[in-house]
């Protein structure tokens, strides 16, 4: 951006401006100004660097003067202007001429240099400019002042030293220098290596050793020859080594005196060989009725000269004479002329100019028949490729005796000749020639070998290189209001070769252009955004290997927009509970949500003789689970639930089945195992304390192997007694048993509590004796009255029942009865007397004896209970331990409720080892008192002091943020990088959250993510615009709570002072420039 420098008009036409940053690089452009306005502006100035210029060089000096050159010298800039010295421009001026000219036309790096090309006679002056590493010249040095071109004369003369009056001696090499005014003789004697041998001769060649002579080299060098260094060289290699023995070489002498080695005299190639050795293996490559044919490899080592020939020699069986049968150079030989039926042995012999090696033996004598061969191939490739439009050929060697019949198949059809396509057959190859190959003949080629001995198949892949089929199947995986994805199955034919990628277009279908969408697609899907709403589209896509671009497949015309339907209906509707004041009716989220979140859902109702149904919420439901109150006791509800999504409402669930509007009966109690065998088990409970207003009809006892087991039923007919003997046990087997109550409305209670892991094999337990409290202290009966002992009693096998009295057993007479069943025994003693006073003792025994020994107390109350929680059905207590346990460990605690206006109490849980405890099944809106018990050996504990009344619904807290002052302080973000804000808050119930920005849609541009106790938000590639307040709100029932969250982006802007020089920014990016 161009920015203007003066505030007024400058009348003159030049201007200077300051406060420019160092080091950065400024152009400059000028317009003029008349009273009818401003002319163009003029050309850019050249790129100008604010710094500060360095000095000139010293004052240049001429070193050396000619008639066509001058050698000048300086010296360096005091001061660099801050940057490196990187070279010097050198300028002169022709006298008169006033213009001074550059004088280099390259950089000079030196601080000296010689100007050439002066004309002689001609009077010069010189100057030197600095240049830095930044590009600023300096003012030009001082000049030297005028400089005439000539030569410089002086006058010659000549002196010499005494020392050449006598011999001179120089070593080669060396420089000497004599000096002389007058004429001289002067000897001079040079000291030299010597020159090379004379005569060099190769007298006598052995195998491995070779005699060489030679004379005295001509020239010593000034020095006696000391010895002389032989040396030979291989033919192959170019260096000389020491001498030794091998077969072709070249030798040299080398003179040496103690001034160093003298020149070499070398010899011609001296050949040193033998005879070969024997040839290699020797193979028998065919065997006819009369010949033979044979094959062998090279000699290992050919003795050092060629190979001249090899000489094939055979011996009939029992003959002792080899017979030369053929002479040849080959590596192979057919020997004819043999008789059917004779054996033979065979060997070679290898021959050199040096002689014949030994005999090479073939392994095992040879038969001389017709022998059958089994086709065999020897294909070179099982691939063969080539671009499209070459030709093609596959050649296939093949043998086999007798001659095999040869037939070719392609992709399992017999190949059919054409003009393009021929197949050449000869006997030891097949060969197919395919013209102007196309990708028609791409595919499997089986040639099939057949002769009396066998048939041999083999498969050939043929590729044409060529660009691929086009894509097929285009599939749209999802469809937007701006976007639509795509997919689509690569080509079925891919040219041979790998696809680099595919090429994308679109086009509004009102128009027939297209648009590449992407030319470098590398999978088969893409996602092509940017698109309009509502407008229809099409689509096509091209593959594209190395060879070229496929033909485009289109897709149909689609148009842009939100997929949003209504959503399907709910899942999984039933009853989960009924009673005779109101149902809870329980339903899962429908499978499809028609694209869109799911916002409610709407219920009907109907009696299940009436058609009529009838709509019973009034606002939309938010939960899965609706309470149906003011309903009439008997009758039969059935259920069906719609859900809606902005798209609309869904069409409904089926109706649920139809469910009694009654109390549920409750379980049956005290479930008690009375006696275990090795394929059995006996189990005695109590009847229901409730019905659920209808009879109770009968029981179904279930039964699950553990650890991993199934409930099943074990009485297939209706059980009305409250025993069952469970047979068909698996010995050695764990098994757990509970039992489920029916009432003539054939309302099933839940399961009773379960009986615990019970291992079904002949099992003995010891007899234990449950007395009442009271029982277990001091009892006063008044005379006339009637003593009443109950106990219950287990222990497997049945115990016998034993009653005493002051260690006598009690025996039955009028006034005292004893009545013992599987778990309980009785004693009754009517009109009591004082001599009925005593101890009573009630002794079981089995295998065990065993006499109760109980604590004599019982542990005292826990301290008030405290309300923990409490939601609309549960609410949930703590307590602490007692202070006193009654002299035996506190094994539970019983927890009992009751509405704060009834006056019978419910049990919560019978016996929890916990000090804190949920209880469930409350009725919302309801208000509710609790007591806890503690429990020992002995019994239960008086009742705690009753707790705070609480009534059942959700605990409201309002919602709180935690966060700490440092989260509260601006958060600086960098522009263009990313960052995330996390909050957290607590309430209950969970409050909603929403962010908010000032003319932002937060929802849009940054991704929100929330749980039920913390939120956060996260902006990708942040600008300018995402700088501000961030607030954010909580809500519930309880209240609403807003905290706000500053956001400043950092901007780093130009290091150019353009802005700071003529005019503020638009924007500082938050910070100070």
């Amino acid at each position: 951006m161009w920015t203007k420098l003066n505030k007024l008009l400058i009348p003159d036409p030049r201007f200077k401006t300051t406060e420019l940053e160092e080091g950065i690089e400024y152009e400059f452009r000028v317009c003029a100004e008349n009273l009818a306005g401003l002319s163009p502006v003029s050309k850019v100035s050249e790129t100008t660097v604010a710094r500060d210029p360095c000095d000139p060089p010293g004052t240049p000096e001429a070193i050396d003067i000619t008639r066509n050159h001058v050698t000048l010298q300086w010296t360096r800039p005091q001061y660099d202007g801050g940057c490196l010295i990187t070279g010097y421009v050198v300028e002169r001026r022709k006298h008169p001429d006033t213009r001074w000219m550059k004088a280099s036309f390259t950089n000079v790096i030196d601080t000296q240099f010689t100007i050439t090309g002066l004309t002689e006679d001609c009077i010069y002056e010189f100057r030197v400019i600095a240049r830095n590493a930044a590009g600023i010249l300096s003012a030009p040095s001082q000049s030297t002042g005028e400089i005439t071109a000539k030569d410089e004369i002086e006058a010659p003369e000549a002196t010499m030293d005494p020392k050449f009056k006598d011999m001179t001696v120089v070593h080669a090499g060396e420089t000497f220098v004599i000096d002389a005014d007058y004429t001289a003789f002067i000897n001079v004697r040079v000291l030299d290596s010597p020159s090379a041998p004379t005569n060099l001769e190769v007298k006598d060649v052995k195998k491995n050793s070779v005699s060489i002579s030679w004379e005295p080299p001509l020239i010593d060098g000034g020095a006696k020859i000391s010895h002389y260094i032989v040396e030979k060289r291989e033919q192959k290699r170019m260096a000389f080594t020491s001498v030794c023995t091998n077969c072709l070489y070249y030798f040299r002498v080398l003179p040496v005196n103690e001034l160093g080695v003298g020149l070499p005299a070398s010899t011609e190639a001296v050949k040193v060989s033998e005879a070969p050795l024997p040839p290699g293996k020797i193979t028998l490559v065919d065997v006819t009725r009369h010949s033979v044919s044979l094959s062998w490899e090279k000699p290992d080592h050919d003795g050092g000269s060629k190979i001249t020939n090899y000489v094939v020699e055979m011996q009939p069986k029992g003959d002792d004479k080899w017979t030369i049968c053929s002479e040849i150079k080959a590596l192979e030989a057919t020997i004819d002329g043999l008789t059917t039926g004779e054996e033979y042995s065979f060997r070679v012999i290898a021959v050199n100019d040096k002689g014949r090696s030994d005999p090479k033996p073939l392994a095992t004598p040879v038969v001389v028949k017709d022998i059958t061969i089994e086709p065999i191939f020897n294909l070179l490739f099982n691939t063969y490729s080539v671009k499209a439009g070459d030709d093609l050929k596959i050649e296939v060697p093949f043998k086999g005796r007798p001659q095999p019949e040869v037939s070719w198949k392609k992709d399992g059809q017999v190949l059919k000749q054409t003009t393009r396509v021929n197949v050449l057959t000869s006997k030891t190859a097949s060969k197919i020639v395919i013209k102007d190959a196309t990708k028609d003949d791409v595919g499997k080629y089986e040639i099939t070998l057949t002769n009396a001995v066998g048939t041999k198949t083999a498969e050939i892949s043929v590729i044409i290189l060529d660009k691929p089929g086009p894509p097929s199947n285009i599939k749209v995986d999802e469809v937007s209001a701006d976007f639509i994805s795509l997919s689509w199955d690569p080509p079925t034919y891919d040219g041979g070769c790998q696809i680099n990628n595919y090429v994308v277009e679109k086009r509004d279908t009102t128009t027939t252009t297209w648009q590449i969408v992407s030319a470098t697609v590398a999978r088969t899907s893409i996602k092509v955004s940017r698109l309009n709403q509502g407008t229809e589209y099409q689509f096509r896509i091209a593959a594209e290997n190395r060879y070229g671009k496929s033909h485009a497949i289109d897709s149909a015309p689609i148009v842009a927009q939100y997929p949003f339907e209504p959503p399907g209906p709910p899942t999984n509707l039933h009853v989960a509970h009924a009673t005779k004041y109101g149902m809870q009716v329980v339903w899962g989220r429908p499978a499809s949500d028609g694209g869109s979140p799911i916002i409610g859902y709407h219920i009907e109702c109907k009696d299940q003789s009436s058609i009529l149904w009838t709509k019973v919420n009034r606002g939309l439901l938010a939960e899965n689970q609706f309470k149906m109150t003011g309903i009439e006791e008997g009758l039969l509800y059935q259920f069906r639930v719609y859900a809606e999504n902005i798209a609309g409402i869904g069409p409904c669930t089926k109706a649920s089945e139809p469910v009694a509007a009654r109390d549920p009966c409750e379980p049956p109690r005290n479930l008690q195992v009375t006696n275990i065998t090795r394929t059995s088990v006996s189990l005695f409970w109590e009847r229901p304390e409730y019905d659920g207003g209808a009879k109770i009809t009968g029981y179904i006892v279930e039964r699950k192997e553990l650890p991993s087991g199934r409930w099943l039923k074990c009485n297939f007919t209706n059980l009305q007694e409250t025993y069952f003997d469970v047979t068909g046990l698996t010995e050695d087997v764990q098994y757990d048993f509970h039992v489920i109550a029916k009432n003539s409305a054939e309302l099933l209670s839940v399961p009773s509590e379960n009986t615990g892991p019970i291992t079904v094999k002949d099992d003995v337990d010891p007899p234990t004796i449950i007395l009442d409290d009271k029982l277990r202290q001091l009892m006063v009966i008044k005379a006339g009255e009637i003593i009443r002992i109950d106990a219950d009693i287990t222990g497997r096998p049945l115990p016998v029942v034993s009653w005493f009295k002051d260690g006598k057993e009690i025996e039955a007479k009028a006034r005292c009865e004893v009545t013992s069943t599987n778990f309980k025994t009785t004693l009754i003693v009517r009109d009591v007397i004082r001599r009925d006073s005593g101890q009573y003792v009630l002794t079981l025994q089995n295998v065990y004896e065993y006499r109760a020994e109980d604590p004599q107390f019982l542990p005292s109350p826990p301290a008030k209970p405290k309300i923990i929680d409490s939601t609309k059905t549960t609410v949930t207590l703590s307590w602490n331990k007692p202070l006193f346990d009654g002299g035996s460990p506190v094994t539970g605690y019983r927890v009992e409720y009751r509405k704060t206006f009834d006056d019978e109490w419910t049990v919560g849980v019978q016996n929890t080892k916990n000090t804190e405890f949920t209880v469930v099944g409350l009725t919302p809106g309801a208000e509710y008192v609790f007591i806890v018990k503690s429990i020992n050996k002995i019994g239960a504990s008086e009742p705690s002091p009753e707790t705070d009344r609480q009534v059942a619904k959700e605990r409201e807290e309002e919602p709180v943020f935690d966060i700490s002052n440092e989260m509260r302080k601006t958060l600086i973000v960098k522009d263009g990088s990313s960052f995330t804000m996390t909050v957290p808050f607590r309430g209950k119930p969970v409050p909603s959250v929403t962010w908010t920005k000032a003319d932002v849609d937060l929802r849009v541009r940054a991704v929100i993510d929330t749980t039920d106790t913390f939120t956060s938000i996260t902006v990708e590639k942040a600008t300018r615009n995402d700088s501000g307040k961030y607030t954010i709100t909580l809500s519930n029932v309880a209240g609403t709570s807003s905290v706000t969250l500053n956001v400043r982006m950092v901007v780093a802007e130009s290091p150019t002072t353009w802005w700071k020089l003529w005019r503020k920014a638009r924007r500082n990016g938050s910070s100070v420039v």
